[in-house]
């Protein structure tokens, strides 16, 4: 188990690393999660402690939003004094979200009934 999280604060950190030496925008446990993908594609998957270690951690996962909780509360009076705009941002990305996916199965339903089978 110790190895199996060794292996996954690696990649973070080779994440992280990358991140900062190219000035990249994208968060360095993004970078992380991408690298570790293309290691367990090359490998053929994880391992048996790799798969244990995973599945124990997304178990806890709800402990993880703890911090995050706790920063919203603390700047619970600035979500009220930007309601409105977080309310409209909230609704203009969902119905675009639904509008995106409504439309990329209306194409593909269309693209499939127009191919012999």
């Amino acid at each position: 188990m110790i190895q199996a999280i060794a292996l996954l604060l690696a990649f973070q950190l080779g994440g992280e690393a990358l991140r900062a030496a190219l000035h990249l925008p994208v968060p360095g446990p993004v970078i992380g999660m991408t690298l570790l993908l293309f290691w367990l594609v090359s490998r053929g998957g994880p391992d048996d402690a790799l798969r244990n270690t995973s599945g124990s951690l997304l178990q806890h996962l709800s402990l993880m939003f703890v911090p995050a909780g706790t920063g919203v509360m603390l700047h619970a009076g600035r979500l009220v004094d930007e309601a409105w705009p977080i309310f409209i941002a909230l609704i203009a990305s969902t119905v675009l979200g639904l509008l995106a996916t409504g439309l990329t199965l209306h194409l593909l339903t269309r693209h499939r009934a127009g191919r012999p089978q």
